[in-house]
């Protein structure tokens, strides 16, 4: 990218083109609702993720996000957005000095004993360079962020509240409120690399005693609220491994599993951008954590609740189960919807519930996690007049979709039942709540609400 592009010109047509696809998308459903005009989502759907693919900043973030979230887009755009990654062209030298200058002083060169011109990855919100700091042997990983991110998100945000208005008059099962605050939120936190680095110190202290997973070590000395520095880990992306021999991709697979659940179960804290990217592989299947930005931070009565909810899938027991969504936030659900949230939970559960080997999803063909089930759930839920999801219940589902999508492509067959019983089996919430708090304090983070 050219520093032209980040110019205010360039950011003003970055902000055309965006605007063009995201009106014509509430166009486009607007004319299909209200006039009868037969739109084939597919092409547009097509154009959408064209308009967006060679975008840097929030919006490319949040339409990964949107692709994960069940319902919350229809189906053919859901399965464009899937196919968008954050790689659009990393910027160029000139804004990586303006940047190093601008976070660690003229004299930021001199701190380096050597330090890439070119990035060797570029996100949506930032890009990252391999350095060697003075006095330090270690190759680190140098995540800058791009400028003026904070006011591109909250352009985009207003962007994709425009896209849910007209898609809640399009269908209203899904209530979609929620899920722009939550979204809004993370996007916010995701821009507070300070906030990414105490994240990272906490990851690092709920997985010390898990040797099949690793965490970046942070250098506090050339980090701020803009830049962090961690140290390098080597690894090969998962997409590449997917073709490794099975006990190769379980091993992995076993791994993330104890690498996202075990700070769920033990501490209540949910990695929420479980996807292929913010993971690598390491020779001995072990796995590197390369990305703590989207982090969500639970009550223990939540964690409760998920492990209720299981037990009353497995018993059928339908109190429990009111009272597991209950404690999510849930309210005066109906018996239809307590049914129809039912088959949700139950397909989530499927995996766990059965004392075997098995792939995490057996049944459907389309290649999305939960796809089928998900438009069963949601004509359902369209014919009972609607749900709102609580705004903590937004990443958790979200995030168990997209870890579940992981699996998936790595073909894993695992008794998941085996693994999820090791982590439960011994839950206690008082317990997980003064673990949480150590925790939270050793990380420098405030106490969960």
């Amino acid at each position: 990218m050219s520093d032209e592009d980040d110019s205010l010109g360039g950011r003003v047509r970055r902000y055309a083109r965006v605007g063009a696809a995201v009106g014509g998308l509430a166009a486009r459903l607007g004319a299909e609702r209200y006039l009868g005009v037969k739109v084939d989502r597919g092409q547009h759907a097509s154009e959408l993720k064209r308009a967006l693919g060679g975008l840097k900043g929030p919006l490319m973030k949040v339409a990964q996000i949107m692709s994960t979230i069940p319902d919350a887009l229809p189906k053919e755009y859901v399965q464009e957005l899937s196919q968008l990654q954050a790689n659009a062209p990393a910027m160029g030298w000139a804004f990586v000095q303006r940047r190093m200058m601008s976070e660690l002083g003229p004299a930021w060169r001199s701190r380096f004993e050597r330090f890439d011109k070119e990035a060797i990855a570029a996100a949506s919100l930032g890009q990252v360079h391999q350095a060697v700091a003075k006095g330090d042997e270690r190759l680190l990983a140098v995540k800058l962020q791009y400028p003026d991110m904070a006011s591109a998100v909250e352009a985009d945000l207003k962007q994709l509240r425009l896209i849910f208005s007209i898609y809640r008059r399009y269908d209203a099962a899904i209530d979609t409120s929620h899920v722009h605050a939550e979204i809004a939120d993370r996007l916010r936190e995701e821009l507070d690399y300070a906030l990414e680095a105490r994240h990272m110190r906490l990851y690092a202290h709920m997985l010390r005693d898990e040797a099949g997973v690793h965490v970046p070590e942070l250098i506090p000395a050339l980090s701020t609220s803009r830049l962090l520095t961690m140290t390098w880990l080597d690894g090969r992306s998962l997409a590449q491994v997917e073709d490794e021999p099975q006990e190769i991709r379980n091993r992995i697979a076993m791994n993330l599993f104890r690498a996202w659940y075990v700070p769920f179960y033990e501490y209540g804290v949910i990695h929420g951008d479980p996807h292929l990217g913010n993971y690598a592989a390491r020779p001995d299947q072990s796995i590197n954590l390369l990305d703590f930005g989207c982090i969500r931070i639970f009550p223990a009565r939540f964690v409760r609740g998920v492990i209720d909810l299981y037990h009353a899938i497995a018993r059928d027991d339908r109190d429990l189960a009111v009272h597991a969504y209950e404690t999510w936030g849930f309210k005066g659900l109906s018996a239809e919807m307590i049914e129809t949230l039912n088959l949700w939970a139950s397909f989530l559960y499927a995996p766990l519930l059965e004392d075997r080997p098995r792939r995490i999803q057996e049944l459907e063909q389309t290649g999305l996690y939960g796809r089928e089930v998900a438009e069963t759930v949601h004509q359902k839920l369209r014919e009972h007049g609607g749900v709102t999801p609580p705004r903590e219940f937004v990443f958790m589902d979200r995030a168990a979709i997209g870890l579940g999508g992981v699996f998936l492509r790595l073909k894993a067959e695992i008794n998941w039942h085996r693994l999820f019983h090791d982590l439960i089996d011994r839950f206690d919430e008082a317990a997980l709540a003064e673990r949480q708090a150590a925790a939270l304090a050793v990380a420098g983070l405030p106490a969960a609400p």
